[in-house]
């Protein structure tokens, strides 16, 4: 098994920048590829970004690239999500994802571990 925990939501104004922590704990020799997700009420859960382990090919959606990095650092098991450039339209509860194989382009049904989420509200 495997447990995630995320941390670093928050509120900021447009514009405005903030880090996602995602601590693994567990199995984590299991994990092959990890990614982040966001889920607004009534929406699909949406993958935002990914990472595979361990040569950390990333992937990230069109609506975050130039703006959003993910990464890792697997000495101490934790996966970070860099929001640069903040829009109302990125306010979400986000979700740190691992997967049992590699996954680049992140599909929720391909992650087998989630974490709670934390809410990301971005106002303008």
């Amino acid at each position: 098994q495997v447990q995630l925990v995320e941390s670093g939501g928050g509120s900021v104004q447009a514009g405005g920048s903030l880090t996602l922590s995602c601590a693994s704990s567990g199995d984590t020799w299991s994990i092959y590829s990890m990614a982040w997700f966001r889920q607004v009420p009534g929406m699909e859960r949406e993958g935002v970004a990914s990472i595979e382990t361990p040569h950390s090919g990333t992937f990230y959606a069109d609506s975050v690239k130039g703006r959003f990095t993910i990464t890792q650092d697997n000495a101490k098991n934790m996966l970070y999500l860099q929001m640069n450039t903040l829009q109302p339209e990125d306010t979400a509860m986000y979700y740190c994802a691992a997967a049992r194989g590699w996954v680049l382009v992140p599909r929720k049904d391909d992650f087998t571990w989630w974490g709670q989420g934390t809410q990301v509200t971005v106002s303008s």
